[in-house]
C-alpha cells in the first residue's frame, strides 16, 4: 500500500548492524513495513544489505528504513523507480540482471506489485528470461484481512475505487455478488463516498470493517453492516485505509421453497430435467433435490 508512514522502531532490529550476505543475481522484490519498522523480515534486511543494486519506489523511504536497521549502502545507490519514470529505468535495472548483478527492488510501503508499480518491471525481467524471487512480509490487504473478522478462506483485492461517482457505482456493483471477500484500498478523502456507493451497491446489511492505520500508533478498526459504518464515517477520517466487505451470501432455500419450486417446475418438464434446474437455481445437491421430486409422486425416471 503506496504512502504508508514509516513508524518508528528501535535502530538495530537486526543485531544493531547487517553484515552483507550473498544475494543470488535476479531481481529480488522486496516487502517493507506498512507501518512499524520492526516489521521487516530477516530475508529482507540481509537482501538489502548484500543486493548488488538497490531500486525503490520511494529513495527516502527506502534509505531511512536502513538508517534504522543499520544497513550502510557502503557505496552502493539507489535507484528511483515509479509510475513515471518506468520506461527510462527498466533499461538499466535489467542491463544490471544481464551482467549477473542481484537487483532489489523495494516498495515504499508493503508487499511490491500489491498496488505498486513493480509490475512492468518483473514482467519485464520474466520476459527477459532473468529470476524473479521475491522476499515476503508485510501487506496491508492480508493485515486487514487478519484483523475484520470476515471470511479468510476466498478473497480478492480489488486495489483502489474509481474515482468518479458513476464508474465507482459501476465498478461496485461488478463486486457486489461475487462469492468472496473483497479487499479494497481508498484515499482517507473518498472513505464515505465509498462506504456511501458500497451500501447502495452491496447492500446495507452486507458486513464489512474500516481498517485505519494498521501496524502504527493509532491503529483503529471499525466493524459493523456497510450502512452502520456510512453514518459512523460522517467525517473524512486520518491515515491510510483498507476497507474489507464480506461476501455475498445466497440465502438458503428452505424446504417450503424446495417444494414450490419443484412443483412449478414439474408441470412442464420430466423429473430429471426439473430436479437438475431447481438444484442450480437454489444451489442445493442435484442428489438431494431429485429424491425430493420423487417423493412428490410425479413419476419416474422420467
Amino acid at each position: 500500500m503506496r504512502r504508508a508512514g514509516r513508524g518508528s522502531a528501535a535502530p538495530g532490529g537486526h543485531g544493531g548492524s547487517t553484515q552483507a550476505r550473498p544475494v543470488p543475481p535476479g531481481l529480488h522484490f522486496v516487502a517493507t513495513p506498512i507501518g512499524a519498522a520492526r516489521d521487516i523480515t530477516l530475508r529482507a534486511l540481509d537482501t538489502l544489505a548484500g543486493a548488488d543494486l538497490l531500486a525503490a519506489e520511494d529513495t527516502r523511504t527506502l534509505r531511512h528504513l536502513m538508517e534504522i536497521h543499520g544497513i550502510p549502502l557502503a557505496g552502493r545507490s539507489i535507484l528511483p523507480y515509479h509510475d513515471h519514470n518506468g520506461p527510462e529505468m527498466r533499461p538499466r535495472i535489467l542491463a544490471a540482471l544481464a551482467e549477473g548483478r542481484s537487483v532489489a527492488y523495494a516498495s515504499e510501503a508493503g508487499t511490491p506489485l500489491v498496488a505498486d508499480p513493480g509490475y512492468q518491471l518483473g514482467r519485464a525481467a520474466i520476459e527477459a528470461g532473468f529470476t524473479v524471487l521475491a522476499a515476503p512480509g508485510p501487506s496491508a490487504a492480508l493485515a486487514a484481512l487478519t484483523v475484520s473478522g470476515l471470511a479468510s478462506d476466498r478473497f480478492l483485492f480489488a486495489g483502489f475505487p474509481p474515482t468518479g461517482t458513476a464508474a465507482r457505482r459501476t465498478w461496485c456493483l461488478e463486486l457486489a455478488g461475487l462469492p468472496a471477500t473483497v479487499i479494497l484500498f481508498e484515499s482517507p478523502k473518498r472513505v464515505r463516498e465509498t462506504l456511501a456507493d458500497l451500501a447502495l451497491t452491496f447492500g446495507e446489511t452486507r458486513e464489512a470493517a474500516v481498517c485505519r492505520e494498521l501496524t502504527k500508533r493509532y491503529e483503529d478498526i471499525s466493524r459493523g453492516t456497510l450502512g452502520s459504518l456510512r453514518d459512523r464515517f460522517d467525517s473524512d477520517p486520518k491515515g491510510e485505509i483498507v476497507l474489507v466487505i464480506d461476501r455475498a451470501r445466497t440465502p438458503q432455500a428452505t424446504a417450503e421453497d424446495l417444494e414450490a419450486a419443484l412443483r412449478q417446475a414439474l408441470a412442464t418438464m420430466r423429473v430429471k430435467d426439473a430436479a437438475a434446474t431447481v438444484a442450480e437455481a437454489l444451489g442445493l445437491p442435484k442428489r438431494e433435490v431429485y429424491q425430493a421430486a420423487l417423493r412428490l409422486g410425479q413419476g419416474g425416471e422420467g
